[in-house]
């Protein structure tokens, strides 16, 4: 029971920042019954967020560094994620050649052992060792290449991850406010009083919690907009990817290990392309104009042209997208030597509206971030104190066995004859069982109305503004899809003028 209707317009929580933290939070506390508002200074999974490796692991490498804890809880979370929603996560082998000079063997498979039994793996099928000259995974590495091991994590569309948090938390209550930027935070002794712009128009909002999820932000809302004087521990490590035409056939994905220390993948990606990442560098510009530079793509391309016998050079690259880490400072000396794991910290003195700063984490783990966040808010959440309830539960469009895409891709098939195959197939991965509601009633291509490039069509676009907060056209080829890599420029802009035209014309009635 939330305590919203006590004083109206006061909510339990307020959550800055629309990334997977945020939205995170945001779900499992209106869940528990907490009255929640959420702001987003621009699009869901604008910044970090859709701008990950994309993988759902334990990170093998953080192994090295003895980070056992993190480990073990984001192996458990691989199947838990995967069962929520299957349509957007899904299982992936990875090979990983043996280098001779870097890490033994021995190393590698007592790291693989652990890997296998730390996480409570039941559906993920465990570690086997290759022979490369007789696998197809061999076949596009150099010769060189004679032994190798392959494990299981999961893949993930890491944005669409973001936004079916934002619409479950949405169908639990909770307000989802994208482009919407907090820009001053007062705070008072039970609650806050948020200055809030929108569209040019400002008005003041009351929560008695504020979370802090900004991701890169997270030091500048405490500094520019809550006024806190406390320093914030946040390191700013940048990770850019590129993306190049197919270079294998097989469904694994490779791991490929680097001289400096480094670790760079090599991933099936939109059936027509291959994704090669990551960096890791320190970061100090703003956030919001990151970008993968010549050194990054250049170092990208040679860590790939170890291991693969076709040369991949910069002008092979078709695209490239780069993000901030907003890593826990824990003063390591390298980079990438840097802890993955999450700090939450609260300042809730007694005279003083709770405050809760979010640091570090990774998309793996987001969700036992957002229950170990409410955890630490449940004395402040009055009647709101229920138990946690994610672990089990569904997000939308994925009320499917969690090895049941097949069976449901092929069911829209027979619903929906018409559809080209991977037409459907993309819609199935994309939204779930909620592929439904975008064909629904469609008896032939026709009933979807216009087609703006590649298969994206308007019935497919109104229902991503409609139940989606997308905006434009970024938002949709970007983040709600990958359908960027296949529309020209002119007809991103044609999208682009029809959703924006659509919009104002919606607005005017």
């Amino acid at each position: 029971m939330s305590l919203r209707p006590e004083q109206p317009g006061l909510y339990d929580l307020a959550v800055i920042g629309g990334g997977i933290n945020g939205t995170g939070i945001a779900r499992d506390a209106a869940g528990r019954g907490a009255s929640v508002v959420l702001f987003e200074q621009g699009d869901l999974a604008g910044g970090t967020s859709s701008a990950s490796t994309k993988l759902i692991h334990g990170g093998l490498r953080y192994l090295e560094h003895c980070e056992f804890r993190l480990v073990r809880e984001a192996l458990m979370e691989r199947e838990v994620l995967w069962a929520s929603a299957p349509h957007i996560v899904w299982p992936l082998r990875f090979v990983l050649p043996h280098l001779p000079g870097l890490r033994p063997a021995w190393l590698l498979r007592l790291g693989l052992f652990l890997y296998d039994h730390l996480g409570g793996r039941r559906l993920l099928p465990g570690t086997r060792s290759l022979d490369l000259a007789r696998d197809e995974a061999g076949a596009p590495l150099k010769a060189g290449f004679r032994r190798a091991f392959e494990y299981s994590d999961c893949w993930v569309e890491d944005a669409r991850l973001v936004v079916l948090n934002a619409r479950d938390a949405a169908a639990r209550g909770a307000e989802i406010r994208t482009r919407t930027r907090v820009v001053a935070a007062a705070r008072g002794p039970a609650h806050w009083e948020l200055t809030v712009e929108a569209g040019g128009r400002r008005e003041t909002v009351r929560a008695r919690i504020l979370v802090n999820a900004a991701g890169p932000w997270v030091s500048e809302v405490l500094t520019g907009v809550v006024r806190a004087n406390a320093a914030a521990g946040v390191r700013l490590v940048q990770g850019s990817h590129i993306v190049v035409r197919r270079l294998f056939r097989h469904d694994r994905a490779y791991i490929f290990q680097n001289p400096d220390g480094r670790i760079v993948f090599a991933i099936p990606y939109e059936r027509d392309f291959t994704l090669i990442g990551t960096t890791d560098r320190d970061y100090r510009g703003d956030p919001a104009a990151v970008a993968a530079s010549e050194e990054e793509i250049a170092y990208l391309c040679a860590a790939a042209s170890e291991y693969f016998r076709e040369a991949i050079r910069p002008q092979d690259v078709v695209w490239t997208y780069s993000g901030v880490r907003p890593l826990y400072d824990d003063g390591a000396g390298k980079a990438q030597e840097a802890t993955r794991d999450y700090v939450l910290t609260l300042d809730a003195g007694g005279d003083r509206a709770p405050l809760l700063s979010v640091f570090g984490g990774k998309i793996t783990t987001y969700r036992r971030l957002a229950e170990a966040a409410l955890e630490q808010l449940r004395d402040h959440l009055g009647a709101a104190r229920a138990p946690a309830w994610t672990a089990r539960a569904r997000l939308p469009g994925g009320d499917f066995p969690a090895t049941g895409y097949a069976a449901l891709a092929a069911a829209i098939r027979r619903e929906y004859p018409f559809l080209d195959p991977a037409h459907a197939a993309r819609l199935v991965r994309a939204y779930g069982t909620e592929a439904r509601e975008i064909l629904q009633g469609a008896r032939g291509p026709a009933d979807l109305g216009r087609v703006f490039g590649a298969d994206l069509t308007e019935r497919e676009v109104r229902y991503l503004m409609r139940r989606e907060w997308a905006v434009g056209a970024e938002d949709v080829l970007w983040r709600r899809s990958k359908l960027g890599l296949r529309l020209s420029p002119a007809e991103a802009a044609a999208l682009d003028g029809f959703m924006r035209g659509d919009a104002a014309a919606s607005s005017a009635a």
